[in-house]
């Protein structure tokens, strides 16, 4: 008896099942119709479902194309044009279009590719038409905009309307969009034009056949991508009994608050978190296990790298950034590595290298940092000395030793030159890093606010008493000039020149004793020697 009752709830739960399969699959085959959840966070009211990439990209409009901004709507970039009416009323950041073709490629090419969620509000052409007969005669809507239909007792789950009839912008996820257009532009047209961020083409379009030969994709798969389904989540535009006012009031709230809560990545967050670049991932990885970049006390063990900020403050113990640190990776490996960034297309984003090349990369740049480890400049951390000590210059309060070492910029700097003596000169380390040595027994790093210091005016600014990042691509040529990798006079005659330059402060130059002198008076220091 309890085996035939069992085995008949089991059948009348497979009907119930197939029946409802066959309802949802009749009314989800409808174009005009989406399933979703009804949801609601204090007077939010919202749906939420999900669409095809394909039908994203042609039926969703930025938000900033909505009636409320359309007087003051620049057509050619999609952006407001911002002045004394508008100003107060815009809040999120104008749409950069410089990232439109690495969300797109984001998407074409990494197969774990994932967008959140997309927040868009959904209206109709009466709620802009003040004589429309769905307001009253207070002004105030009879009925709201999303059309709804229940398929639950707790009024929670069904189906929207979402057909022609209706207008669909994002609220939030705007970049998201525009990177599914691209999508949509590349598969559809086979190319897609590179922006900068107002909207205007700069260089070469990138190509659908350029990504399926830099990353071997099947052309197959990839016009599959269109169907691939993404989140959205559907506020209306007008919710019955609102005024006009108060639906824009409402909707512009969401608008500002959606975009005031998310919190952009440091770069120092961005290279944590990425899982693609083989450069961050070695540097990160660098960042953790060697000697140098960790601190001694246990309690503080990380203290050595900033990972967050690109910068670091005055009172700082930290030696580096982690985001400098992928920039030395980069600059030391990139000649040894050069797959791991695009082919000579800097329009192409770069994929995840083989574990293998990781590991290599790691003892490549490891072996650098044991030998940046036994300069003079760093071994005084072992002797209590602390970074702020050596970074500051003497003018800053509490004073310093204004060393390069201490300074991204210059850890920078350093890196690419030893970098491009390496592996693009194939010289020694292990020579190199004597004449580093010897450079820093004899105060060639220090001071680099005394006109006696070759990065005086080249790293740093006499007139604003700082550093100047601009003169990152002048010091490393000025080191790869000191240990020996310029052969060619006319070479060294060009980074004279460059030096004088930087030494000429409101038309006088300063030489190394401190007097004003013709350009052409001032020298290149001698060339580092093996000891």
């Amino acid at each position: 008896m309890d085996q035939d009752i069992t085995s008949q709830l089991r059948q009348q739960e497979s009907e119930e099942k197939e029946a409802l399969a066959l309802l949802l699959e009749r009314h989800l085959s409808r174009q005009e119709q989406l399933f979703v959840q009804k949801t609601k966070m204090g007077t939010a009211q919202s749906y939420l479902g999900s669409v095809t990439l394909e039908w994203l990209a042609s039926r969703v409009s930025f938000a900033l194309q909505l009636q409320l901004f359309r007087r003051k709507y620049d057509q050619k970039t999609h952006n407001i044009i911002r002045d004394s009416e508008t100003i107060e009323e815009l809040q999120q950041r104008p749409l950069d279009w410089s990232r439109q073709a690495h969300l797109a490629q984001y998407l074409a090419v990494l197969k774990n590719h994932k967008f959140p969620p997309i927040l868009v509000v959904i209206s109709k052409d009466w709620v802009n038409d003040p004589n429309a007969i769905e307001w009253d005669s207070e002004c105030r809507a009879d009925v709201s905009v999303d059309d709804f239909t229940s398929l639950d007792k707790n009024d929670s789950i069904g189906l929207l309307n979402i057909g022609k009839n209706y207008s669909i912008f994002a609220l939030d996820g705007q970049h998201r969009l525009m990177g599914i257009q691209g999508l949509m532009e590349l598969l559809q047209t086979g190319k897609l034009d590179i922006y900068n961020k107002d909207k205007k083409a700069t260089g070469n379009p990138i190509t659908l056949d350029d990504l399926i030969e830099e990353y071997d994709l099947d052309p197959i798969a990839l016009q599959s991508l269109s169907k691939e389904k993404i989140g959205i989540e559907i506020i209306p535009a007008v919710i019955k009994g609102e005024t006009y006012e108060e639906a824009r009031r409402r909707v512009r709230s969401v608008f500002v608050h959606v975009n005031r809560m998310a919190i952009s990545l440091s770069k120092g967050q961005l290279v944590l978190l990425n899982e693609d670049d083989g450069f961050a991932i070695v540097s990160r990885r660098l960042a953790i296990t060697h000697p140098l970049l960790k601190d001694r006390d246990e309690k503080d063990w990380n203290s050595r790298v900033n990972w967050d900020s690109a910068t670091i403050a005055s009172k700082s113990t930290v030696l580096t950034t982690l985001q400098a640190l992928q920039n030395m990776t980069e600059g030391y490996l990139e000649d040894k590595f050069p797959q791991w960034k695009s082919k000579n297309k800097k329009n192409l984003i770069s994929l995840r290298p083989d574990d293998q090349e990781i590991e290599e990369g790691l003892k490549l740049i490891s072996k650098l940092f044991d030998g940046l480890a036994s300069l003079p400049s760093y071994r005084q951390l072992e002797q209590g000395v602390k970074t702020y000590e050596l970074r500051r210059f003497n003018h800053e309060k509490g004073g310093g030793e204004g060393n390069f070492l201490f300074r991204p910029v210059g850890q920078i700097a350093l890196a690419q030159a030893l970098g491009f003596l390496v592996f693009g000169k194939e010289m020694q380390l292990e020579s190199i890093i004597k004449k580093i040595i010897y450079f820093d027994e004899i105060g060639g790093f220090s001071y680099m606010d005394r006109y006696q210091s070759i990065w005086y005016g080249v790293l740093y600014d006499p007139m604003k008493k700082r550093i100047q990042v601009s003169g990152k691509k002048l010091a490393s040529r000025l080191l790869i000039y000191l240990l020996g990798g310029v052969k060619d006079d006319l070479e060294k005659a060009e980074i004279r020149r460059a030096l004088a330059e930087a030494r000429t402060i409101e038309e006088k130059t300063i030489d190394f004793q401190g007097n004003f002198v013709n350009p052409k008076k001032v020298g290149l220091p001698n060339i580092l020697v093996d000891s």
